[in-house]
């Protein structure tokens, strides 16, 4: 079985930095890919970004391609991301979430969760 476990989430001044970390636990084959969703409050989640270890693909969100940054550590199987000029429009829930593959619909494994608070 696969779990996935955030950290570094808190609260941040505007144009402030945070690092999220997400350690898995499991087969490695079982999270070959690793992304990162949100969820504002009233909001649907939304994708933010994701890499694939295989060949350390990634593909971001629109939204946060020029200020966030993904990478991973395949020794210690986790993955980070690295948010800069933090926005309020970024508070949300920041959910870690792992797939075999690039999935057509939901990924197998989340984690808990993580609370970034930007404020003005």
């Amino acid at each position: 079985q696969v779990q996935l476990v955030e950290s570094g989430g808190g609260l941040v001044q505007a144009g402030g930095s945070l690092r999220l970390s997400c350690a898995a636990s499991g087969r490695s084959f079982l999270t070959d890919v690793m992304a990162w969703f949100r969820q504002a409050p009233g909001k649907e989640r939304e994708f933010v970004v994701r890499i694939r270890r295989s060949d350390d693909s990634t593909y971001y969100a629109d939204s946060v391609k020029d200020r966030f940054s993904i990478s991973r550590d395949n020794v210690k199987n986790t993955v980070y991301l690295q948010m800069n000029g933090l926005k309020p429009e970024d508070t949300a829930v920041y959910y870690c979430a792992g797939h075999p593959f690039v999935p057509t619909s939901q990924y197998n494994y989340w984690g808990q969760g993580t609370q970034v608070t930007v404020s003005s």
